[in-house]
């Protein structure tokens, strides 16, 4: 596979310069942190453009018409809050529950020049923040998600949840407990991945 890089990304997504660069700080200084805190996966590292930057990058197109407030659950290295922060979203919360990874979220998000609240607490010890968007990556199954989500949505917005291959067992699973509107997209980045835009939700 051909090295995708920064220059790269932004063929691929259309950001401009600024945000380029504003994304470049965030990428120095996660490498800069990862030796002291297993921010991510050492063996995505030098593939981190595409496996982590354009694999949150991509959700941006898929927002809400007009989203403004986003809540970002399980934040880990900022994927994808802190890059959908710095490509536009006016409001972003990222909660995370790891002091250390809150304390990388803070100076990476000062570094990119992105105004975003970071939440050290669990997700379920966060006051509800009325969301327009809710996204989460690599956290947990759609069940567990959907219970997460629903008190910062309620009846409006949507989430956006990346998902791997067993996208249809947890579909499956899911409506047993929840009543949505779902739909699906082809991950960018991940051949066998989709991307779940759920909305209309609540309990069944």
């Amino acid at each position: 596979m051909s090295l995708f890089d920064a220059a790269a990304f932004q063929a691929e997504t259309g950001v401009s310069r600024e945000t380029l660069d504003r994304l470049a700080a965030y990428e120095a200084t996660l490498r800069k942190w990862q030796p002291k805190i297993n921010l991510v996966g050492p063996s995505t590292l030098p593939d981190a453009w595409r496996r982590h930057f354009l694999d949150s990058a991509q959700l941006y197109p898929l927002l809400p018409e007009g989203a403004r407030v986003l809540v970002d659950l399980g934040s880990g290295a900022g994927f994808p809050g802190l890059v959908l922060a710095i490509m536009g979203v006016p409001e972003v919360h990222l909660v995370e529950s790891d002091s250390r990874k809150c304390a990388f979220l803070r100076e990476a998000a000062r570094v990119a020049g992105a105004p975003v609240t970071v939440h050290n607490k669990r997700i379920e010890a966060v006051p509800p923040i009325a969301a327009d968007v809710v996204t989460a990556r690599a956290l947990a199954p759609l069940n567990d998600l959907l219970t997460w989500a629903y008190p910062f949505l309620q009846d409006r917005g949507a989430a956006l949840f990346p998902k791997g291959q067993n996208v249809a067992d947890e579909l499956t699973d899911t409506t047993k407990y929840w009543k949505m509107r779902t739909e699906r997209f082809d991950s960018r980045t991940d051949p066998t991945g989709t991307i779940l835009r759920v909305s209309g939700i609540a309990r069944a």
